[in-house]
């Protein structure tokens, strides 16, 4: 049997009165987080879940949705996280592909559960709300209050599938990363070391934790029984007092986040100064956001890059100023190439597809061995985002395959003209992408989000961005002024979004 199955008694026995949970208004021991995921185990059992079934979940940030990363394994099943974005027939799809015996939501997401009709059809009796019931969906509170907290944890091998975690869909539909006990319990074991974390860390998380990133540190602080602070969502004066007040060590955050805690009135390095470990993932954080936070919280920042499907490379706190260009390199158990078109591996400074294997290497995706089959390669996964290494080693990011614009033959990267503009004293944040062009094929246009009180035209700002970059082909042909960005669950960019309205206006396909 896998510790995994079996951490939360673990801590319940050996750390009972030491804080596990905090929610809003509740502070949960790890006896009494320990008690709670035992009874909505046994709840689950009651409704016929067991080993290999999979348990969907559609759930804003709450106290159950953490139970049941815990309870769901603990029974032998994997669990479907899915996100409360998503519309009637998005969550019909994923129910039915991820074949789901049982459901949890909540009662905000009534309206879509009605939407996806038939869909619901297989899981009649085992739908579940956190907050009430109505007729055909039971009642979760009432039921794992009534269950009993006696409970033995299923026998579970390394290769048992811990949970199927969709991808947010930034470049197309989302498809089913399985991971097994083993990848998870390896994220345990190595995030812990990455982000030197104790059992007296105490890690906040902001973000829905819907999406993967999460597990970063979601995983290591309940395997040392260390204290997991979770918001319902995040909002950068609330980020800023609770670090303060819950005394934080470790946050996880995409750099949307970061840009708005450096941008809020509220923002004071002294009210973070518990902080040891500031990681950015998700996207690439732009150099002019970088060293600010590193010049206003020296010796805290790590960066992540990675894929869910099971590469990571990471950028330690300690090369966090002088390789500030790069997202680090892969760190114990992992190897990494940078390949050509043709398959032979490039050297360092030449730009290739990133290329890496590992501990944490997906199964596959759910159902699709056809996927699978392209991701995976002789063993190696085939990220889909180019990038160089240095001499030493680090990764450099260039940008992904499907967001290269190719403008009258030239590659033109959107990462380094985002660099330039993100310098911009009016711009918070900026996402540049390719659109159609009759002579050139595609080229670039801006978009960015203001920061508050800025005055600075569309116009005056194209000027700008186009007087700094290193060539002609560089410039962009229009900025757009947005109130927000398109974004995924995890907080990611969705180009994908902002472009597709000028191709389809063409005519032509992206």
């Amino acid at each position: 049997m896998l510790e995994l199955a079996t951490l939360v008694s673990h801590h319940a026995r050996f750390r009972p009165d030491r804080t596990a949970l905090v929610f809003e208004g509740e502070r949960l021991t790890w006896r009494d987080f320990g008690s709670r995921v035992a009874r909505v185990g046994n709840m689950l059992r009651a409704l016929g879940v067991g080993r290999g079934d999979k348990v969907a979940t559609v759930l804003a940030n709450s106290r159950e949705s953490v139970e049941l990363v815990w309870a769901v394994p603990a029974v032998g099943a994997a669990l479907v996280p899915l996100s409360p974005l998503l519309m009637g027939p998005g969550l019909a799809s994923l129910l039915a592909g991820s074949d789901a015996k049982c459901l949890v939501t909540q009662r905000s997401m009534l309206p879509v559960l009605r939407e996806a009709g038939d869909a619901l059809a297989p899981l009649a009796g085992r739908i579940l709300l956190i907050d009430g019931a109505e007729p055909g969906f039971g009642d979760y509170a009432a039921s794992s209050a009534a269950a009993s907290d006696a409970f033995t944890p299923e026998a579970v091998g390394p290769d048992d599938l811990f949970n199927i975690m969709y991808s947010s869909g930034t470049t197309g539909l989302p498809k089913g990363i399985m991971h097994s006990h083993y990848v998870r319990a390896m994220y345990c074991t190595l995030m812990a070391a990455a982000w030197r974390m104790t059992p007296e860390s105490r890690t906040l998380h902001t973000g829905a934790i819907v999406f993967n990133g999460a597990y970063v540190t979601m995983m290591p602080t309940f395997w040392l029984g260390a204290t997991y602070v979770l918001r319902r969502q995040f909002q950068a004066e609330d980020f800023i007092a609770t670090v303060e007040r819950e005394r934080i060590t470790h946050v996880m955050m995409v750099p949307a986040q970061i840009i708005q805690v450096l941008a809020s009135p509220a923002f004071d390095p002294r009210r973070l100064a518990s902080l040891e470990c500031i990681l950015s993932l998700g996207a690439p954080l732009l150099q002019e956001h970088k060293d600010r936070l590193n010049a206003a919280l020296p010796g805290r920042f790590y960066e992540l890059y990675g894929l869910t499907e099971g590469f990571v490379t990471i950028l330690d706190r300690d090369e966090a100023v002088r390789k500030s260009g790069s997202v680090g390199r892969p760190t114990q158990h992992f190897a990494m190439r940078i390949v050509r078109e043709d398959g032979t591996d490039a050297p360092p400074g030449e730009v290739g597809e990133i290329v890496g294997r590992g501990p944490i290497l997906m199964q596959g995706y759910y159902k699709r061995p056809d996927l699978t089959a392209q991701a995976i390669r002789d063993g190696w996964l085939h990220s889909g985002d180019m990038g160089y290494v240095d001499d030493e080693g680090f990764l450099h990011l260039v940008d992904r395959k499907k967001d290269m614009i190719d403008s009258g033959g030239v590659k033109v990267y959107p990462k380094d003209v985002e660099e330039i503009a993100a310098r911009h004293p009016d711009i918070a944040e900026v996402a540049v992408f390719g659109v159609p062009h009759e002579k050139w094929g595609e080229t670039p246009v801006a978009a960015v989000i203001l920061k508050p009180g800025a005055t600075a035209s569309p116009e005056a700002l194209r000027d700008w961005i186009n007087e700094r970059v290193a060539a002609r082909y560089q410039r962009v042909a229009e900025v757009l002024v947005m109130k927000d960005f398109p974004r995924s669950a995890a907080g990611k960019t969705l180009k994908r979004e902002m472009r597709e309205p000028f191709w389809a206006a063409s005519g032509r396909k992206i």
